[in-house]
């Protein structure tokens, strides 16, 4: 069963292509051919039988697996019609010999002038352009895509994109002029780089991935960034063996909060305590401690030495190491503030800590003059920015990461030697080594004061039950991903309280278990890997 995807850009795609069809001897007529039958079972999970299809073609292979698509639904009795956006003499190749085969089947060919009077309810199917778009489309081609735009928001016309949706790059997600805004995108051999960046994850609507016998890789290429599938992150989770106990399951330390700030304490607690985590203390300003253990009822709280303004002062740094030496990791900097002090002890104890480390927020802050600092360090670290902790470690300004989510998080594990959750739409996760793992859950639902805390906590809680940095990281983005959009599917996207999040990370874990239940029982009647095992779904589950 696989356990992940890889996610190539337009060249990369081009690269398996030519491998396919000029090393593996595949001939691409097959491949479009696999494509377009693809199309078209997508097109019938979307109600074409009953709604009708019209299927709007570009001039390039792209506009051939559409061709095929139509050919197959006219033979399955499904009305449809083809608006082909190119001079058919001019076609080439692969596409050239679909327009002929479409003809020979008496699928009917109809004038662009159609799109303008869409029929009400009619699947559209979106063939203009698939990866090779590099510009803004223009003309005929730009109005098409216009015009199903329109057909789909005034004449509730579903729109089914083939590949990618029209005008979206591969690459970046960005929409390069006017672009297609899909329902369901049934993208061809893997999933494009593009279709879970935004605004293209958005506008890719629900995505399949249809395996049409395109070879995964090519001998020699670099390792590509990759998401899990469910059964993927399903088998990430910790064990819970039945002889387990509180001393089993790790004991996790935080040091977090400052004056107003002691929410980010107990809400990283809480992110561990969720998980799994054993057992949880949080190691306060002395001045906080008495409304921590109030506000903290399973976890257990240690005051240390504080600076008047209820920070953690120099001082504390003997403490803190002696109560790190009996727990099993450190979760060090939500809500921990900016006083001088404070950052002195940061620096410190960054290196020092003798534990795996988690790192964020104003531990993030302290360390951006010098990130490389963490190189030093000999257990694991994983460092868990936003874009604007980012920019600070890396010198660059926060567009600037937003622009190349993947690469400046490999960027910053490079700097670091840390593994990074670079937490965005998409988080990534990044290894010093290279791997990139691109998160698949999460929404509007997470913007909101505390999410952040609660995931750190989540993350350390993962590393205390024993799992290796890189995967503690990425399970604990997609669990805490996940929590939301289930809470989000029962109150909407918005008003849920970062403690929700947390609650809802036990009901996370059971989702992905059960899933993960669901395909191996299709596997064992004999159907082979589930249709949930060869698609992405996006948002949520």
């Amino acid at each position: 069963m696989r356990s992940s995807w890889p996610l190539v850009d337009a060249e990369g795609m081009r690269r398996r292509d030519r491998h396919t069809i000029e090393t593996l001897g595949v001939p691409g007529e097959l491949l479009m051919e696999v494509a377009g039958r693809a199309v078209a079972s997508e097109a019938l999970a979307l109600g074409a039988a009953r709604r009708g299809a019209l299927v709007v073609c570009g001039p390039g292979n792209n506009g051939g697996d559409g061709l095929v698509a139509a050919r197959h639904l006219h033979l399955l009795g499904v009305r449809s019609r083809v608006v082909l956006l190119a001079d058919e003499a001019a076609l080439t190749g692969d596409a050239a010999a679909n327009a002929v085969r479409a003809r020979r089947a008496r699928v009917s060919f109809v004038s662009p002038e159609v799109l303008e009077a869409p029929r009400a309810g009619e699947l559209w199917i979106d063939a203009i352009f698939g990866t090779g778009l590099g510009r803004a489309p223009r003309g005929l081609l730009a109005a098409a895509i216009e015009a199903a735009s329109r057909a789909r928001r005034e004449r509730g016309c579903p729109l089914l994109a083939v590949d990618l949706p029209s005008g979206l790059c591969a690459d970046t997600g960005q929409a390069l002029g006017a672009c297609v805004e899909a329902d369901r995108t049934v993208t061809l051999g893997l999933p494009k780089l593009g279709l879970l960046l935004e605004p293209g994850r958005s506008l890719a609507g629900v995505v399949r991935v249809a395996r049409i016998g395109i070879a995964d890789t090519v001998p020699g290429d670099p390792e590509p960034a990759a998401c899990w599938t469910w059964s993927g992150a399903a088998q990430a989770l910790p064990a819970r063996p039945a002889a387990g106990h509180k001393g089993s399951f790790g004991h996790v330390l935080v040091v977090a909060g400052s004056q107003g700030k002691s929410g980010a304490a107990a809400l990283a607690a809480l992110g561990a305590e969720r998980v799994g985590a054993g057992l949880v203390t949080i190691a306060c300003a002395g001045g906080l401690h008495d409304i921590l253990e109030v506000k903290c009822t399973e976890a257990m709280t240690v005051p240390v030495s504080d600076a008047n303004c209820r920070s953690l002062s120099p001082e504390a740094e003997k403490q803190i190491l002696e109560l790190a030496l009996a727990r099993d990791v450190v979760a060090l900097g939500p809500g921990l503030g900016t006083d001088p002090g404070t950052v002195a002890l940061v620096r410190s104890l960054a290196v020092g800590l003798a534990r795996p480390l988690v790192l964020d927020a104003d531990a993030l802050n302290a360390l951006a003059d010098d990130p490389a600092r963490l190189k030093r360090r000999t257990l694991a670290t994983i460092v868990t920015p936003h874009p604007g902790e980012a920019s600070r470690l890396l010198g660059c300004e926060s567009r600037e990461i937003n622009a190349d989510r993947i690469g400046r998080a490999r960027a910053l594990a490079d700097r670091t030697g840390a593994v990074v959750v670079l937490k965005g739409a998409p988080t990534v996760t990044a290894a010093p080594d290279g791997r990139v793992l691109v998160n698949t859950t999460g929404g509007p639902l997470l913007g909101t004061g505390g999410t952040g805390d609660v995931l750190t906590g989540t993350i350390a809680g993962l590393l205390a039950q024993g799992k290796p940095a890189f995967e503690a990281a990425a399970l604990g983005a997609h669990l805490h991903g996940l929590a939301a959009d289930l809470l989000a599917a029962r109150t909407g996207p918005a008003g849920s309280l970062a403690s929700e999040v947390a609650g809802t990370i036990p009901e996370a874990m059971q989702h992905l278990r059960q899933r993960a239940a669901a395909d191996r029982e299709g596997e064992q009647a004999g159907g082979g890997e589930r249709e949930d095992g060869l698609s992405l779904s996006f948002p949520g589950p």
